[in-house]
């Protein structure tokens, strides 16, 4: 792939060559920047807890520039998804990192196992929910149900000290509906139950509440079990739309 990386953590990545990655670059940081708004990009910046600066484009202005920027465009292998997602992150605005993962979410089926390690690095990298509940359950989810031997990736994910790592963790099954390997859901939900960041147990509720609509009974079994570890926030977000 001609990614080198010095361990997963924090890891630094030689970005491929690519010549997809750069025409798609070029013609990005062209159309992203004309169609900014200054205005809504303070706004949008402030909504977002100051994790990065916006141009201010809106979800739908965002793709309809990326449709042109794609446009003619070839199919890309796991190495220009690779080029196209580093540089995309190592831009400052967030919108650059949007376009990355709506892409990464596009041609999931490209990648192998082995672009684990950079969608890691994604992760973990100037880390705000905006990206990576999208990367966890698009990304990170496809490349496990592709391949299952990276469940043993997800059981180490879970025990990081990150907690951006821990919650993709979490929510790498959201979508997977009947194939949901329960045993590893209720065991991850139960491992990082008394975390004590807001957004590991709204993670823990979120990933139970969306299995309920596969499951109910188990769901609400496995809470009524599990109540006195589980927070409050994450039996509520759990028993969203099933009840208690």
């Amino acid at each position: 792939m001609g990614v080198t990386a010095s361990g997963t953590s924090g890891a630094r990545f030689e970005v491929p060559e690519s010549v997809l990655a750069d025409t798609v670059l070029e013609r990005l940081t062209t159309l992203y920047p004309a169609a900014a708004d200054p205005g809504r990009a303070a706004s949008m910046r402030a909504y977002m807890k100051d994790v990065a600066p916006f141009l201010g484009l809106t979800t739908p202005e965002r793709r309809a520039l990326s449709r042109t920027v794609l446009l003619g465009a070839p199919r890309p292998d796991e190495a220009d998804c690779t080029a196209l997602a580093l540089r995309c992150w190592r831009l400052p605005e967030r919108e650059y990192r949007y376009f990355a993962v709506d892409y990464l979410r596009r041609h999931v089926k490209r990648l192998s196992s082995g672009f684990l390690p950079v969608a890691r690095h994604l992760v973990s990298t100037d880390s705000w929910w905006d990206t990576v509940d999208l990367l966890a359950a698009h990304v990170v989810g496809g490349l496990v149900a592709a391949d299952p031997r990276l469940r043993t990736d997800m059981d180490a994910w879970i025990e990081d000290d990150d907690l951006w790592v821990a919650r993709t963790a979490l929510l790498h099954q959201l979508r997977y509906k009947e194939a949901t390997d329960t045993g590893r859901l209720f065991a991850y939900c139960v491992r990082r139950s008394g975390h004590p960041d807001f957004f590991v147990r709204k993670a823990i509720g979120w990933c139970l509440r969306e299995y309920a609509k596969t499951d109910p009974r188990a769901v609400r079994d496995f809470v009524e079990a599990e109540r006195a570890r589980l927070a409050p926030l994450s039996v509520r977000e759990a028993l969203k739309n099933i009840g208690p």
